[in-house]
């Protein structure tokens, strides 16, 4: 059944008052070879069959919840507690926008609020906004501030090449026309001792990823202080699951501190809807986007929260914005807030523990493998849940045989953005990961590369 809100009286009324006489003259602009497309839609069917039909098609999808995976690279496979959906699908909270008037809405305000203190200690930064789109989306919105906190007057921006390709792209796409260089990652092998010695008095920023994209840790040994010392600041892109048992940003002198939040209880979903986690030093926090709130007291002395240290014009009004974000992940972020009050800081250390213990087992096993080698560039560095496997064929073909024959969804090909990476395979391990099925996975890597 089709629905059409306008009658032909509405219609012809409509282009009545535009001065035209038909539809195909409202048309007219358009070429005529594609003025009118034939859609070769199949007959009309019922319900019935069409979800049935829907279902097939799910069916053929190689998911999280019937493969095991060891594919990560910026989504990962985390364990989501039954609390997380519980909470937001609750009346209260299930909503896909921003309150006009927020303060009238003091369950989610408090929520938020309580969101944004726990992201404060988990990173050791002094304030955190709630909150932006995904990882990619924070991290260039950190590189805005850092070239406003600088007074605008420099026109360079370093990212470590070690930084996820997307978010590089991302932090590009945001530069494109205000004249700024965005420099650092050309040499796609170069390290952080490379990027220490282009600073001068024209950065605004350097930005690194730690643990990397390639899931290692970075020397941040007095790399602030390098970045400070040329008046530019660190801003530093982190594994939320990472900070249950590593330093975080803060404690090595971090500005600013960004991430994708979908490690904490946010389902893969196919790319989206993620969370990216935005935390800065006070002294920045004027020049943060993204909805801030505050604890106060109402006339009669009774807690409240409100939105503070923020006009609505600083995200709508073009003229006075800081950015053009002007709404922010409101349900993604209650959902990492519910996921980190079930865990817990317990919890958190125990997720984080698997995870790299899971990853370590795994990658001791493959490294046995003949013709794999694990983080061949980089064998001495430090690593969390994710390291490279080098192998002796494509990538794209191992993981065939891996999802055919064996059910595994493999690893990231890192040849796709890295060309010195050809055959090179990042594998993501998490605490949803099996000794059996990492086994297995040992296996598969053996009999896919012979």
């Amino acid at each position: 059944m089709t629905y059409l809100p306008h009658t032909d009286a509405d219609r012809e009324a409509m282009l009545k008052a535009i001065g035209l006489q038909s539809m195909a003259e409202l048309f007219g602009d358009v070429p005529e070879e594609v003025r009118f497309p034939e859609l070769k839609l199949p007959p009309a069917t019922s319900e019935m069959e069409i979800l049935a039909e829907m279902r097939d098609l799910a069916e053929r999808n190689s998911e999280v919840a019937s493969s095991a995976s060891f594919l990560g690279a910026g989504a990962y496979n985390h364990y989501r507690p039954s609390t997380v959906d519980y909470v937001l699908q609750r009346g209260e909270f299930y909503t896909s926008y921003t309150p006009y008037q927020p303060e009238i809405s003091q369950g989610m305000l408090q929520a938020t609020f309580e969101y944004q203190s726990m992201i404060c200690r988990l990173t050791a930064m002094e304030v955190s906004n709630a909150s932006h789109y995904d990882g990619a989306t924070a991290l260039a919105e950190g590189v805005l501030l850092a070239l406003a906190v600088t007074k605008g007057d420099r026109d360079k921006v370093l990212l470590s090449s070690a930084l996820h390709p997307q978010y590089r792209e991302t932090v590009r796409t945001y530069m494109r026309g205000a004249g700024v260089d965005v420099l650092g990652d050309e040499d796609q092998a170069a390290d952080l001792t490379n990027l220490r010695t282009r600073l001068d008095e024209q950065t605004a920023a350097l930005v690194i990823q730690n643990p990397n994209f390639f899931g290692q840790f970075e020397d941040v040994q007095d790399l602030a202080e390098a970045v400070h010392a040329v008046g530019a600041l660190l801003i530093v892109v982190f594994d939320p699951i990472a900070l249950g048992l590593f330093q975080p940003p803060g404690d090595y002198g971090a500005d600013v501190a960004v991430a994708d939040g979908q490690p904490f209880g946010i389902p893969l979903s196919f790319g989206g809807p993620h969370l990216g986690i935005f935390a800065s030093r006070k002294a920045h926090t004027r020049r943060m986007v993204g909805r801030l709130v505050g604890e106060t007291r109402d006339v009669e002395g009774k807690r409240g929260y409100v939105l503070t240290l923020g006009t609505r014009e600083q995200h709508i009004r073009r003229a006075k914005a800081t950015s053009n974000i002007c709404t922010n992940a409101a349900l993604t972020a209650l959902g990492a807030a519910v996921y980190l009050a079930t865990l817990g800081k317990s919890g958190l250390r125990q997720v984080a523990r698997l995870c790299h213990d899971k990853a370590h087992y795994a990658a001791a096993r493959i490294a046995e493998l003949p013709g794999l080698s694990v983080n061949p560039q980089s064998p001495d560095k430090p690593f969390f849940k994710e390291f490279v496997v080098r192998l002796p064929k494509p990538v794209n073909d191992v993981n065939r045989v891996l999802l055919d024959d064996f059910g595994i969804i493999g690893g990231y090909d890192l040849g796709r953005d890295f060309a010195h990476l050809d055959a090179h395979m990042l594998v993501a391990v998490t605490e949803m990961n099996t000794r059996a099925a990492i086994d297995r996975l040992v296996e598969a890597l053996h009999r896919a590369t012979i």
